[in-house]
């Protein structure tokens, strides 16, 4: 495993860099042999809000062959947030690593996995879906639609450029807006 590990905020001591390399370990045998070794980003920061009570954070980054794995945890102290973003990261690992080996097993042609260590969580499956009717509307529109239904996000066509976007909610409060490269 290659590990990084940076501090924003904050600097980043042996003890604190041989915690995470402890506890991100496992990371290595949970993710697919079929990759290489892990490219692990760990950046600790220490929000400055003083009315933010969880103010240590710890957000790590995986580069693998796949997708990119990433875990944002906070807590009061700085050991507690890695163990917390080490225990997300390792559901997410152990998920991709089932889908790939699924993946495997219903194309022969690829290489066998090997056998799980541990068995662990499903894929998560659709349980719901729901169609409406999208109405051109402006950027204004959709945040006020947002605001109304009190939802996270909301997808709406954007009157300006005919495209689907989505308008959601940012954990700093404030509006992000997702639109399509052209």
């Amino acid at each position: 495993m290659d590990l990084h590990v940076k501090g924003k905020n904050l600097p980043v001591t042996d003890a604190l860099f041989d915690h995470a390399e402890r506890k991100l370990a496992k990371l290595t045998r949970i993710l697919p042999p079929w990759d290489e070794p892990p490219h692990v980003e760990l950046e600790l920061s220490v929000e400055r809000n003083p009315s933010i009570e969880r103010r240590q954070v710890a957000e790590i980054t995986v580069r693998t062959k796949g997708p990119v794995l990433r875990v944002r945890e906070s807590a009061k102290d700085m050991y507690t947030a890695i163990d917390l973003a080490a225990h997300k990261l390792e559901r997410q690992a152990a998920r991709y690593r089932d889908r790939r080996r699924s993946h495997r097993l219903a194309h022969p042609q690829a290489e066998p996995p090997r056998p799980a260590a541990e068995p662990d969580e499903e894929a998560p499956r659709v349980v719901k879906r729901k169609r409406f009717e999208m109405k051109p509307m402006s950027v204004d529109d959709a945040a006020v639609q947002l605001e109304l239904l009190g939802h996270d996000f909301f997808v709406f066509r954007d009157d300006a450029t005919g495209e689907v976007s989505v308008i959601y909610r940012r954990r700093d409060g404030e509006l992000g807006l997702i639109a399509p490269d052209r």
